[in-house]
């Protein structure tokens, strides 16, 4: 994992410059700022990622890559979200198909109008702060990925700064074996490779189930297995780099053609939902019922309650 040389300031962990938001003193963000002008906001949830995984690995690595990529190249890491979409639609069918009945989920789930709109909130803080750019950064998968980048690409015309969203997996080439085609998983060999390269004390492999017992066992992937914490410290250092190459086109973006507007006031954020976003909202792929070849969730299914999406947001 690429890490910065700079020492850290007395009372800091030693080796690291610190880089989290919440965790900077006044005058450190503003050395930060000046130096390199671009924030990270990094999401996901808790919920469940096979038996061998804590339920939050989802924004653990999100955070701790976009952490790691402001170490080495320059920025700010905005506090993690915690709470993203789950719990209807096709999120809800694969939560029926792959975690199965359980008695509690344990999800930090919210629908996505909640999700969205808090996305644009963020993004009226980090440019009425001035920032030039901004990376999104979701560890959490299936399509809420797409619409993301779909919001971002609706609502720059608005923001200052110049936006970029992806799934962390994209930044993750040549993924696991270096066939450029395994860069994403949920509970499998990538993600459990990652969580235990990131946060070792968040993965458990004597919690893997024996061979042979297919389970579901909290949606965990088939391969989860052939999960190597090496392996995952070489994919970490591999979107570290694609990370910080993608900041600097950013940034050179911004100066190349400095935008005048900026999103500044709460009800500039109203209003650019009202008016922008939301008649895009029932496009987005997460606000459908079903997703490509799934099944509707059966009434008896903990995932029923709140499967079908209201057409009313």
């Amino acid at each position: 994992m690429e890490r910065s040389a700079i020492p850290a300031k007395k009372g800091k962990s030693a080796g690291m410059r610190e880089v989290r938001w919440e965790r900077m003193f006044h005058d450190e963000l503003e050395a930060a700022f000046r130096t390199c002008p671009l924030v990270y906001f990094a999401y996901g949830l808790c919920e469940p990622h096979g038996p061998q995984n804590v339920l939050g690995l989802d924004t653990l690595k999100a955070h701790a890559i976009a952490c790691a990529a402001a170490q080495a190249h320059g920025g700010i890491v905005a506090p993690p979200d915690y709470w993203h979409i789950h719990e209807l639609g096709g999120y809800a069918a694969w939560g029926h198909r792959a975690v199965g009945q359980v008695q509690r989920t344990w999800l930090t789930s919210v629908p996505p109008w909640v999700h969205f709109k808090n996305v644009c909130y963020q993004l009226r803080a980090g440019d009425a702060l001035g920032f030039h750019a901004a990376i999104l950064l979701t560890g959490h998968y299936g399509p809420n990925w797409q619409d993301l980048k779909t919001l971002l690409e609706v609502v720059q015309p608005y923001v200052g700064m110049r936006l970029y969203g992806l799934p962390d997996f994209e930044a993750n080439q040549p993924g696991f074996a270096g066939d450029n085609r395994s860069g994403g998983d949920h509970a499998g060999r990538v993600e459990t490779s990652l969580l235990w390269a990131l946060h070792p004390e968040g993965v458990d492999v004597s919690r893997l189930p024996a061979v042979g017992d297919d389970g579901p066992h909290f949606a965990m992937g088939a391969n989860a297995r052939q999960s190597n914490r090496l392996v995952g410290e070489r994919m970490v250092a591999d979107e570290v780099r694609w990370l910080g190459d993608k900041a600097q086109e950013l940034l050179a973006a911004y100066d190349a053609g400095q935008p005048q507007q900026r999103l500044q006031t709460f009800e500039q954020v109203e209003v650019l939902w009202e008016t922008v976003v939301g008649p895009r909202l029932r496009e987005f792929q997460s606000m459908q019922d079903l997703f490509p070849d799934q099944e509707p969730v059966p009434p008896d299914s903990v995932w029923h309650a709140n499967w079908r999406v209201p057409h009313r947001t």
